[in-house]
């Protein structure tokens, strides 16, 4: 199993990425620059960290979805490769328009910073799989700019089709229908806000984040 974690300037998250994908599957990870115009061969996995891309000036993503790597992220995900974005990389990916909607400002206007129970909508995609009968998650958020909006039509398409993957049990930042992650029409590309790579741990808190990294990596 093969995986890279993309770096944008301003990423903060790439080698936590790393370490929870190393303990967790065994994978071997490669940090990937965003500059680079080729990702290495066989990848299992494409993950875009957290962190402030390009220090969230424009909008919050919208610099990092213009990267040169992103190319071939996106060449990447048409051949059906796993991409997860979390967090920061969530909004890069909404920029990218490999997922629909986007990421606004936190409904109370501050960061908010906390662990946060979810709910596991969707149990059948692959980077869930292996939360099985489990209906329940927990890790932590740390954001600005986590609240995700879509027209109703997205959101009921969203709904219908099984996409929307993860739901806030008490909604922090004003997230229509308490969404807090979802995945592309093809079921290969995920977008969540909550954070599985500080959660893959008992130590941390949560080891939950574990197995989102084992679902898709286990689906190689």
């Amino acid at each position: 199993m093969k995986a890279a974690v993309i770096v944008f300037p301003g990423s903060n998250c790439d080698r936590d990425c790393k370490t929870a994908i190393e303990r967790t599957t065994g994978a071997a990870v490669d940090l990937v620059w965003h500059g680079e115009t080729v990702l290495p061969a066989g990848l299992d996995l494409i993950v875009l960290p957290g962190g402030f891309a390009y220090g969230d000036y424009l909008r919050c993503g919208a610099m990092a979805s213009l990267s040169p790597v992103m190319t071939e992220v996106k060449a990447a995900a048409d051949r059906g490769v796993a991409v997860a974005g979390i967090c920061n990389g969530f909004q890069v990916l909404c920029e990218a328009r490999m997922l629909p909607g986007a990421l606004l400002r936190n409904a109370g206007l501050k960061y908010v910073c906390e662990t946060v129970d979810l709910e596991v909508v969707n149990a059948q995609t692959r980077f869930t799989a292996g939360y099985r009968d489990r209906r329940e998650a927990r890790m932590t958020i740390g954001h600005g700019e986590g609240n995700y909006f879509a027209e109703d039509e997205t959101l009921e398409r969203l709904e219908g089709e099984g996409q929307v993957v993860f739901r806030y049990r008490k909604n922090p930042n004003g997230s229509a229908r308490d969404i807090a992650g979802i995945v592309n029409e093809r079921g290969n590309v995920i977008g969540l806000m909550p954070h599985p790579d500080r959660a893959f741990e008992e130590e941390l808190g949560s080891a939950d984040g574990a197995v989102f990294f084992q679902s898709v990596l286990a689906s190689a």
